[in-house]
């Protein structure tokens, strides 16, 4: 008998799993905002999203259908989210550009910031909160500290 790995081919020590009101809308709007590849879906016995994986980049991010009965609640029955999923891209500006044009709201433009990325925020149309970055330039934490100082005033 062979030997299971722990942690499969292609996942990562940490994968996001979002609830969402419309499991099935979001797979199709991450598809279209941030270029997901669906890679599974398993479907509840009232066809909703009991189970879905997609991947972004070289990253998994698993779903579920929002589900009330079972304390499973996404950012709009709770009215926000302290969570942000981070997003590092080749192309800040093109990628948000691509999430507003799927239907993502921008809540913080982007800018290049202080500690060497052009970085911006966003809201998916389900209540999830992004981060999208590229990183620019490679600094030292001093560097880092210093521009801190300086953007906090």
């Amino acid at each position: 008998m062979s030997k299971v790995k722990a942690i499969p081919d292609g996942m990562h020590s940490l994968t996001p799993y979002l609830v969402c009101r419309g499991a099935s809308q979001a797979i199709d709007f991450y598809a279209r905002a941030f270029g997901a590849i669906e890679l599974f879906r398993l479907p509840a016995p009232d066809g909703s999203v009991l189970h879905a994986a997609v991947l972004i980049g070289d990253s998994q991010l698993f779903l579920t259908e929002e589900r009330a009965s079972c304390g499973a609640l996404g950012p709009q029955a709770l009215e926000g989210s302290p969570v942000t999923l981070h997003l590092q891209v080749q192309d800040a500006d093109a990628s948000v550009a691509r999430a507003v044009g799927a239907g993502a709201k921008v809540t913080m433009p982007l800018a290049d910031m202080f500690w060497g990325d052009r970085y911006g925020q966003l809201e998916d149309p389900f209540g999830h909160h992004w981060s999208v970055a590229t990183h620019q330039r490679d600094l030292s934490p001093e560097q880092i500290q210093a521009g801190a100082a300086a953007a906090m005033g």
